[in-house]
């Protein structure tokens, strides 16, 4: 097959032997996948805590230092891509279906169903809900990604290597980055993103299949899961096959206008003056509280470090295990661009969507709650906007569009998902093969079936923290190797030094003006 190498086979045999399992014997993938996860969940929740609170420092010392001036690229590189079309991209590969399908429900859930405070149906748990929200889908994901796709663009752009994984991590590993051990690296990545891509495309095939049942009826089940999937998996095809450029970008663009109208008529039909008030005020918590809720972990209460498991470690997993599908993709995209403009609109623009999304969708299904017109909170996870939206003018329509950009969603993520796993795997071409998408399209649908009948979203939650695991240690490998070849170029560019230039230049000056001091 043109230009695979060995991860590809590799990778794909291991996979498919998961997936097999999957099919073959589901309970007792079911009981392992449960088993380990909750292992993982106990043992290694403080690392997880402590890697990614490490990811938003170093992202935050790479946007204030003089580093931040370097290019992901060579000096005269220019930006491929305009940065609303930029942006669009990179929100909709890194967030997707999860903004849709925990929108409404997860604000809902802390205040009304569990707590992460023991603050449940009071004023103040509508505003932990928030914050906690904020933190799950903020500054700290977007920091995981970030820290990977600058390894990779600098790596990649600036001083030519591969758009491999391997590659990022020359400067600790030497040769050993294009042998048996580079290989390796690649292949942990590849299964990690496999096991990203096809959990989320599991979210959406059981969100769009609660919004059919929920509208009109259908039935809930596998089978129409599997009828979702293998639709969906037909029209991310057709977008893969016409390259980044075309496929990915449009419809990149038509996810955030979509996005933005269901936004526009949620904030404008709900209580407006009461979203504007808890966004402010709950932004501020957020930052307010940020370091104690990073490495918030309850080691003497059990109730809490369970909801800590349940929702902040998971999510910690779900960024580690999408962070190579999405930072691979990031990268693509952002060659040209410095350090600290990477790392603004990386960590800063999509943080900011994302609070102003929750808190819209958030405070609807809250009101919406708190009214008695409707019971949210007994809606299943997948049903629950749907739920809010009837209470609405114009609401079917709207939970149409809805369902619509839970599929554009879909789309974008399966599409980039092919394109990053085919760049992965034929030694980190720029343009894979159409063949080599095709086939990583195909095997991300099977995974995503594979993983719902295996035992339906708890299968999935459970496959992605074990997934991230092994993979977060070459994350912090990466971070390492990245901030090694800086300081080494910030040393040979002399950044870094600028106040030695300066007192250099102002002795300079007076030695050629010795009269200007008197003057």
């Amino acid at each position: 097959m043109k230009n695979a190498s060995v991860v590809f086979y590799t990778s794909l045999g291991i996979l498919l032997f998961l997936v097999l399992m999957g099919v073959l014997m589901p309970e007792s993938l079911e009981s392992v996948t449960s088993s380990a996860q909750s292992y993982i969940t106990n043992s290694f929740g403080w690392y997880y805590l402590a890697l990614v609170s490490v990811f938003v420092i170093v992202c935050i010392y790479l946007l204030v230092s003089p580093i931040g001036k370097i290019k992901l690229g060579k000096q005269d590189d220019e930006p491929e891509f305009s940065r609303l079309t930029w942006i669009s991209m990179l929100f909709s590969a890194g967030i997707g279906i999860g903004l849709i399908f925990y929108g409404t429900f997860e604000p809902l859930s802390h205040y009304a169903i569990s707590s992460p405070t023991g603050e449940l149906g009071t004023d103040q748990g509508i505003k932990d809900a928030m914050r906690y929200t904020f933190l799950h889908y903020g500054i700290h994901p977007w920091a995981v990604y970030g820290s990977l796709a600058l390894a990779l663009a600098y790596f990649s752009f600036r001083k030519g290597e591969l758009t491999l994984i391997s590659k990022t991590l020359r400067p600790l590993i030497g040769k050993h980055a294009d042998g048996v051990v580079g290989k390796a690296i690649d292949i942990i990545a590849v299964i990690s993103t496999v096991m990203g891509v096809g959990t989320s495309l599991g979210f959406g095939a059981i969100q769009i299949n609660g919004g059919l049942s929920y509208l009109f009826g259908a039935p809930s089940n596998m089978t129409m899961q599997s009828v979702i999937i293998v639709a969906v998996t037909a029209l991310f095809m057709i977008s893969a096959l016409t390259g980044i450029g075309k496929g990915i970008k449009i419809l990149s663009n038509l996810n955030m206008g979509f996005s933005l109208i269901l936004f526009l008529f949620v904030l404008a039909f709900g209580s407006t003056l009461f979203t504007l008030n808890l966004f402010t005020d709950t932004v501020g918590s957020y930052l307010q509280n940020l370091i104690d809720m990073s490495f918030r972990i309850a080691p003497l209460n059990e109730e809490t470090r369970s909801w800590i498991n349940g929702w902040t470690i998971f999510y910690w997993a779900w960024w580690i295990a999408w962070a190579p599908f999405v930072g691979v993709f990031i990268a693509r995209v952002s060659k040209g661009r410095t350090i600290r403009e990477f790392i603004v609109y990386v960590l800063l623009a999509p943080s900011l969507i994302s609070f102003l999304w929750f808190t819209t969708f958030g405070s609807a299904a809250i009101t919406t709650e708190l009214s008695g017109l409707m019971s949210i909170s007994s809606l299943s996870p997948e049903e629950s906007l749907f739920g809010v939206l009837e209470g609405y003018p114009l609401g079917m329509a709207f939970s149409i569009l809805a369902i619509v950009i839970i599929v554009t969603f879909f789309v974008t993520s399966a599409d980039s998902g092919t394109f990053v796993l085919g760049m992965m795997t034929t030694n980190g071409s720029q343009n894979p093969s159409r063949q080599i998408k095709v086939i990583w399209g195909i095997f991300l649908s099977l995974t995503a079936l594979a993983l719902l009948y295996s035992g339906g979203l708890q299968a999935l939650q459970n496959t992605m923290i074990i997934a991230a695991l092994p993979f977060s240690v070459i994350m912090a490998m990466m971070v390492v190797s990245l901030l090694k070849a800086l300081q080494r170029e910030a040393k040979e560019l002399g950044i870094g030094q600028l106040r030695d230039t300066v007192n250099k230049t102002s002795a300079n000056n007076r030695t050629k003006n010795p009269n200007k001091e008197a003057m």
